[in-house]
């Protein structure tokens, strides 16, 4: 399940690349109906059952307040229980909000994730979009992207440098070291989680970071666009031909062939096969049986 070459998917470096599969805990959940204890005692079976029978990644979101995200306000706290349950899978914050965040205090929360994970983290960052989050931070909504954007570059130098001096929009601080340092060198695979804003698209190309997006809250053919103008700018900023790993979430149903269906009912064979989804989507390998949640792939 960690390596599934497909014949759909584009050749990298004369091979056919690979595929992986994960899990995508996303809580969509009436408390009235399910306490937090009860959902974390699930997640947390549920992602050692995805480690032991070889699924390769779990993300999970950060939101507030409702049904809808709110037993997530910290997908590192989760993240570090799945650490200690779990041997192998990655383990990808699917994203954490620096808006919302010190720069500092993401570092070194995501820092220690990798190192007690064993180096098995991979940060995703949003920028966020519910007006109600924002007014709770007390932080501008029309704000949102060059807050992103400053969270991240503040993130990545303090993970980076010895010593870090900042001088941003929205924080100021040093001469200052990160405590601890990630595991990984030089940092952990940077993930920019994109719905629709082409610009989002673009700025991660630019960037050079790899691509998190979910294809069915938007028009295919918007999806393809969008997919074209990351690539574009991720050869034109000059880090190689190749863009960077995309990954796609999709809701999961008990069959691979049935979510096809349903894609082509919903979108239509057209607009799938400009967007390159098909070789996402049907997947020749066999998947283990016993996890029905949202599949998440790259």
């Amino acid at each position: 399940m960690q390596n599934c070459p497909h014949p759909d998917l584009p050749l990298q470096g004369g091979k056919v690349r690979d595929m992986h599969f994960g899990i995508n805990f996303f809580p969509s959940v009436d408390p009235a109906l399910l306490s937090g204890q009860a959902y974390y005692r699930q997640a947390l079976a549920l992602a050692a059952l995805a480690d032991e029978l070889g699924y390769h990644h779990i993300p999970t979101v950060e939101h507030y307040f409702r049904g809808y995200g709110g037993y997530s306000p910290s997908p590192i706290v989760f993240l570090t229980a799945v650490a200690q349950r779990t041997r192998h899978v990655r383990l990808v914050t699917g994203a954490v909000l620096p808006a919302f965040t010190h720069p500092i205090k993401l570092a070194a929360e995501l820092a220690i994730l990798d190192s007690m994970s064993d180096g098995r983290l991979e940060a995703g960052f949003a920028r966020a979009f519910l007006p109600e989050e924002f007014d709770a931070f007390q932080a501008p909504l029309n704000e949102s992207r060059a807050r992103f954007e400053e969270g991240i570059a503040a993130v990545k130098r303090l993970w980076t440098e010895p010593e870090v001096r900042f001088a941003g929009k929205f924080h100021q601080f040093g001469p200052a070291p990160l405590l601890p340092k990630p595991v990984q060198q030089p940092h952990p695979l940077i993930w920019i989680a994109a719905i629709q804003t082409a610009a989002s698209f673009v700025w991660a190309g630019e960037q050079g970071y790899n691509l998190m997006i979910v294809p069915y809250l938007s028009a295919f053919d918007s999806v393809a666009a969008n997919l074209r103008a990351y690539r574009e700018s991720y050869a034109r900023a000059g880090h190689g031909p190749q863009a960077g790993k995309v990954q796609m979430s999709f809701h999961s149903m008990d069959s691979l062939n049935k979510l096809w269906g349903f894609l082509m009912i919903t979108q239509g064979p057209a607009q799938l096969a400009d967007t390159g989804l098909k070789g996402s989507v049907r997947n020749h390998c066999p998947r283990p049986h016993g996890i029905e949640h949202g599949v998440f792939g790259y």
